[in-house]
């Protein structure tokens, strides 16, 4: 049996996709979408927001554990901006429910996949339908 797509940990075949341990009937699957998760700029803007008004209170009233925790908050909202990544996710309908089937950095690769799918389901439904075994 050929595999249509099978890359980094992910394969398609002519009846199911199968991505991080979880297995779709193609038969099943209604619908396909590739959606974008931008950054999230809330949490890191606020956190080294809070830090630098800490930092300040500390240097103010000469305290060194308001003045160090102040940098060490500014620190890790800056860190957790730059570690930040855009992820793309593919999520697939079956019956009504959604559920993420594949989740990477690379929006090319969440969109071979969605390809992969759907040319597989339009394979399956031009193949004839298998004969009843004669009795």
């Amino acid at each position: 049996m050929e595999l249509p797509f099978n890359e980094a940990g992910v394969s398609v075949t002519r009846t199911s996709l199968s991505a991080a341990g979880q297995i779709f009937a193609l038969r099943d699957i209604d619908d396909l979408r590739v959606v974008t998760i931008h950054r999230n700029r809330v949490f890191p803007v606020l956190l080294s927001l809070f830090g630098v008004v800490l930092a300040a209170f500390g240097g103010v009233y000469s305290s060194g554990a308001a003045l160090g925790c102040g940098v060490m908050m500014v620190v890790v909202g800056w860190l957790a901006w730059i570690w930040q990544e855009v992820t793309h996710r593919l999520l697939v309908v079956t019956k009504g429910e959604t559920r993420e089937a594949v989740s990477s950095s690379d929006r090319s690769f969440v969109e071979r996949v969605e390809q992969a799918v759907r040319a597989a389901k339009a394979a399956s439904a031009d193949a004839p339908a298998p004969r009843p075994a004669a009795q």
